[in-house]
């Protein structure tokens, strides 16, 4: 068991710095190349900070774990919108543009809401099909945004001063070898405490595999809370949601297709993320702020929620 502790450990660790290390390279030669702010603000790194929860649950699903699939998905869209928001919103109170209460928050709902009703005892092939299409429905609306500017400037902001081009990318190389080797070793190492501890996949997957795989939104959260980066903060978060449920659950269905064996304890979690998600759309639409009162209830409805996951 130690050497699933450590190897669960030096997974997490991993994962933190090699994805954080690939989001910001990708970020840089997207800068450095001129591409669009809204490119790089949505897709790079509001879905790229999902790279782990992408290959965890894509890997699981490839080799027979449902539930650590599933439960990574619906686990770190509860992290994402309780624990982590929480913990950004203490350190920067965010003000909310309007485009995210109209647009980007309730898509996140939509998209999160349409996997919880697919998701019910399994995603079969057919179901992954249509939770990608809805991906690429999503993603053609959230790339039409307006007003760029601020999102530009939080972009500049991200990226930092510009690097030689094949630095960044030789950096967004080996975060990408480091993402896909802290995946594996994370996904390892919680099956076999798993086993050994006589808990269900589903509840290591909602739990420590989800919380280990948040930690790159985690560290942009906390990277822009510092610099004031409102705007990337929460389209980080919810374009990261609405990858997990649409495009990560689509290549589980894909891939996976098998019956979940823990699905009342995973549909109750989904249930309890979309709830999660329509509750931070109204603190967004109260005054257009997030303030640190409301942080700490996020964080404190994470605390409450742990017993769902693992009761």
């Amino acid at each position: 068991m130690v050497i699933s502790v450590v190897g669960l450990v030096v997974g997490v660790a991993l994962l933190a710095w090699a994805s954080d290390q690939l989001v910001v390279g990708a970020a840089r030669i997207a800068v450095i190349r001129r591409v669009a702010p809204v490119v790089v603000g949505v897709v790079i790194v509001g879905f790229g900070t999902s790279t782990p929860e992408f290959l965890v649950s894509a890997s699981a699903a490839a080799s027979g774990q449902p539930e650590i699939a599933v439960g990574n998905i619906v686990g770190s869209n509860l992290v994402n919108l309780s624990l982590i928001l929480g913990i950004g919103v203490l350190i920067l109170p965010l003000t909310v543009g309007s485009r995210a209460v109209r647009r980007e928050a309730p898509l996140t709902v939509a998209g999160m809401a349409l996997f919880l009703l697919l998701v019910r005892g399994g995603l079969s092939p057919i179901e992954g099909l249509v939770l990608i299409a809805s991906m690429v429905g999503a993603l053609a609306i959230v790339m039409r945004r307006n007003g760029e500017s601020d999102l530009e400037a939080d972009v500049l902001k991200f990226a930092g001063p510009n690097h030689a081009f094949r630095v960044e990318v030789l950096r967004t190389i080996v975060g990408l070898i480091g993402t896909l080797a802290g995946a594996h070793l994370l996904l390892w190492a919680s099956i076999d405490l798993a086993d050994r501890a006589g808990l269900s996949e589903a509840i290591i997957g909602a739990t420590i595999v989800a919380v280990g795989t948040s930690l790159p939104e985690l560290v942009t959260v906390i990277q822009s809370a510092r610099r004031g980066e409102s705007d990337l903060i929460l389209g980080n978060l919810l374009g990261s949601n609405l990858f997990n449920a649409l495009a990560v659950g689509g290549v589980v269905g894909l891939v996976g297709g098998t019956p979940l064996l823990d699905a009342a304890r995973l549909t109750k979690a989904a249930a309890a993320a979309v709830a999660l998600g329509a509750v931070v759309w109204v603190m967004m639409s109260t005054g257009h702020r997030l303030r640190r009162a409301e942080g700490a209830i996020l964080v404190g409805v994470y605390l409450a929620l742990i017993p769902l996951l693992v009761g």
